[in-house]
């Protein structure tokens, strides 16, 4: 009997331990425009804390708007930089509209973006860095919002939500504020002659979970020394979200070195590859993404819209890869 006790108490705390562990996985789940693809416009990600903290990282125009299903709790909403398909300039209509190489992107929210919609509709805080903050919080007052929610985090310096302690990092791009978004006679000036407001440099984020795992969404960049000294010195990240799109920002050749030579994580997980990458959640052959899948040395995990991938600690994919 005594034994049988232990077998049982032992059997007990196994699958606590289990419950714990999976407990403690970060999860990320793509918000693309096509279910179970990699698509022309796909940024957007919630990237969840085993605490329950939920970021969305550049909501861009595949997620529909503050009524999209798989959004659910927002605590906060991160923008890399003020280009249309990051922060929104407008959005499908409804999740899986048009196709993976031509998602439909009708609805027009400028000038308030699709990052204000969802903040306002979520009650979610927006960190940025740079001179973003300011441009928020005049967009959150405007519209009846708190202009507190917008809030800055800059290089070297860290804000935490719940669990999670956020900073930026260099990346190299370009960061102005269209015409559109911009209210008045002014923003009108400003198209009319092909200029766009100064809005700092553009960022990458370093986020470090409350399960110690370091991730670096790497937003719009080229190869940078700080995703060396930074990015892997210091903050030593273990999953990279990396940019592969080329001419825009860094190519699938370019993106394979910064993570290969440069930050060296355990796995990675391309983004904006502006490009049909999938079809039937296989890679295509002769894209982008496969090119930059046979040159990563590390595990790549594809970013299929609405599968939720769970990372442990270091790095590695326990569920949904």
């Amino acid at each position: 009997m005594q034994s049988i006790r232990w077998s049982l108490i032992t059997a007990a705390a196994m699958v606590m331990a289990t419950q714990a562990a999976v407990a403690a996985n970060v999860k990320i789940t793509p918000l693309g425009s096509n279910d179970g693809e990699f698509c022309k416009f796909d940024r957007a990600m919630v990237l969840e804390d085993p605490d329950g903290t939920r970021l969305l990282y550049d909501a861009g125009r595949t997620v529909a708007g503050p009524e999209d299903p798989r959004l659910g709790k927002i605590d906060a909403i991160l923008v890399s930089h003020m280009h249309g398909d990051h922060v929104g300039d407008r959005h499908s209509a409804k999740v899986n509209g048009g196709e993976c190489g031509k998602p439909d992107v009708s609805v027009k929210v400028v000038p308030n973006t699709n990052t204000i919609n969802i903040a306002l509709a979520k009650n979610a805080k927006i960190i940025t860095g740079s001179e973003m903050p300011r441009f928020f919080a005049g967009k959150l007052k405007a519209l009846g919002g708190n202009p507190k929610s917008s809030q800055l985090v800059r290089f070297g310096a860290s804000r935490s939500v719940g669990g999670v302690a956020i900073t930026t990092v260099p990346a190299v791009h370009s960061n102005g504020v269209n015409g559109a978004f911009i209210d008045g006679e002014l923003g009108k000036m400003l198209s009319a002659a092909g200029l766009t407001a100064y809005a700092g440099p553009p960022t990458g984020y370093v986020l470090t979970f409350s399960n110690g795992l370091a991730v670096y969404l790497s937003g719009d960049t080229g190869i940078t020394a700080e995703q060396d000294t930074v990015v892997r010195g210091h903050y030593g990240a273990k999953l990279v979200v990396m940019n592969i799109g080329d001419v825009f920002t860094t190519g699938p050749t370019e993106a394979a070195f910064v993570v290969n030579e440069l930050v060296k994580p355990n796995a990675v997980i391309p983004s904006h590859a502006n490009e049909a990458a999938t079809s039937g959640g296989k890679v295509k052959a002769g894209t982008r993404t496969e090119k930059f899948t046979k040159a990563a040395k590390m595990p790549v995990h594809l970013p299929l819209s609405g599968r939720t991938m769970e990372f442990n600690s270091d790095g590695k994919c326990v569920s949904g890869c």
